[in-house]
């Protein structure tokens, strides 16, 4: 089994910044891809930022320029550090890993962190 955990959520003033941390257990071999999305009240859960094993990356148009993703493969830890944030930006964040236990598949969720920002 692969355990994801998130951490890092609060609430946060617009313009404000906040950094989510994910962390990835249990048998988990291989990541490669290692994600976060994010669901807004009535909204489906949408990709904000992926990032593969090698640190290729890739962001929602909406936070471009203002999130960052990172990870530490040494620590199977992702990172989201988000700035410049504004109201539409709240939501349960949820963190993602995908990879292979050996030669079993496993695309596995947190339990969601939420974010926060308001005045």
């Amino acid at each position: 089994q692969v355990q994801v955990v998130e951490s890092g959520g609060g609430l946060v003033q617009p313009g404000g910044s906040l950094r989510l941390s994910c962390g990835v257990s249990g048998s988990i071999f291989r990541i490669n891809a290692m994600g976060w999305y994010r669901q807004a009240p009535g909204k489906q859960r949408d990709l904000v930022a992926v990032i593969s094993r090698d640190g290729s990356t890739n962001y929602a148009d909406s936070v471009k320029g203002r999130f960052t993703i990172s990870r530490d493969n040494a620590k199977n830890t992702v990172y989201l550090q988000m700035n410049s944030l504004k109201p539409e930006d709240t939501g349960v964040y949820y963190c993602n890993a995908r990879g292979i236990d050996v030669i079993t598949p496993y695309d596995s969720w947190g339990q969601g962190t939420q974010v926060t920002v308001s005045s």
